[in-house]
């Protein structure tokens, strides 16, 4: 049993609408996937790499996170709502959902949701809400949504929209592509000079000679 990938990250939102026009029209996702009945929707957006979504919840209530910048400290409630991780077989979803119950940790499922099976535990230290996913059904075509209450934002179509953000007219020139020096500079030396890591294939020598110089 080995789990294979993100298969969707869960949020909140309180406008399902503002959030297709951005995931979907600004950042460019595949609006791929929804359902939605009695005031409730969940919608998923795909990432490039066909396998991976990001997906909201809207519901009645529902209310956005509180903005914190990334690595940020808080004790604010954020608008996450769980990680959903891949398997590739039933056989790999029940193998997990027993290797859990015997660490003695609650586990809630299988849970049919049409196109996968789904089990549910939390991490017992962090409280972290977890899925883990079984897709066994493709889409034809997409979005495909089921919906008691379609939103006419969806039969736009899955791909992003033209026309609902400004053109960029300033672009950033390759002398003004540099980055603030965060708390990872220092593990980049140190992995460097201690062998854990290398640039990338492909990484310019004058890229890597101006961050070994960049004090910025």
């Amino acid at each position: 049993m080995k789990l294979q990938g993100i298969n969707h990250l869960a949020f909140i939102t309180d406008d399902m609408v503002t959030t297709i026009r951005f995931y979907r029209d600004l950042l460019g996702m595949q609006l791929s996937a929804g359902i939605g009945h009695d005031g409730y929707r969940h919608y998923f957006f795909q990432l490039g790499d066909g396998l991976t979504h990001i997906a909201f919840f809207e519901y009645d209530g529902a209310t956005v996170m509180n903005r914190k910048f990334p690595g940020d400290r808080t004790t604010l409630p954020l608008g996450f709502d769980h990680v959903s991780f891949t398997v590739d077989s039933r056989e790999a979803l029940f193998a997990l959902k027993d290797r859990i119950e015997a660490a003695g940790i609650e586990v809630e499922g299988a849970v049919d949701h049409g196109l996968f099976w789904s089990i549910y535990f939390y991490d017992p230290h962090n409280n972290i809400p977890l899925e883990a996913t079984w897709q066994f059904m493709d889409l034809e075509q997409t979005p495909a949504i089921s919906e008691d209450d379609p939103l006419a934002i969806a039969a736009e179509g899955a791909a992003p929209q033209p026309g609902h953000w400004p053109a960029v007219e300033t672009h950033t020139q390759p002398a003004g592509m540099r980055a603030l020096v965060g708390n990872g500079k220092p593990m980049r030396d140190d992995f460097l000079a201690n062998g854990l890591a290398r640039y990338s294939d492909g990484v310019p020598q004058d890229f890597q000679d101006s961050l070994a110089n960049d004090e910025s």
